[in-house]
């Protein structure tokens, strides 16, 4: 048998840890909005850019560190989201945990691989240097 429900202000209290992952998935989100401008004025900055400009730019240590950066965040956030719509629209327990075990890896090794792959992009030669 439960305990009792617990309420504040006439409104239930949830009795699982939601409310730390909201507030981590507020704080990624707000992370998200600066970096997003700055991605957007990066690709559009680097439009159009031959190979020796874009590496140059990778080469940039603040560049490849808001790059790695922006990977990790975005992808923490995008596992939080698909956390949510797996436990709102998953109806089995046992799937529910499968599934959110397995975009949890999935969502990891996204983010392992783009800070890898900027890494590598900002080791590269840079011709004429």
């Amino acid at each position: 048998m439960s305990a009792a429900p617990k309420f504040k202000n006439n409104v239930k209290i949830s009795e699982r840890h939601g409310a730390g992952e909201w507030k981590i998935e507020k704080l990624a989100l707000a992370a998200l909005m600066p970096l997003s401008i700055w991605v957007a004025s990066t690709g559009l900055t680097l439009a159009g850019a031959d190979f020796a400009t874009v590496a140059a730019w990778f080469g940039n240590p603040l560049n490849a560190a808001l790059s790695a950066i922006t990977a990790v965040v975005f992808f923490l956030f995008a596992s939080l989201a698909w956390k949510v719509i797996i436990e709102d629209y998953v109806p089995a327990p046992s799937s529910r945990k499968t599934l959110i075990t397995v975009s949890n890896i999935a969502f990891v090794l996204l983010a392992a691989g783009s800070v890898f792959f900027i890494v590598r992009a900002a080791s590269l030669p840079i011709a004429g240097a």
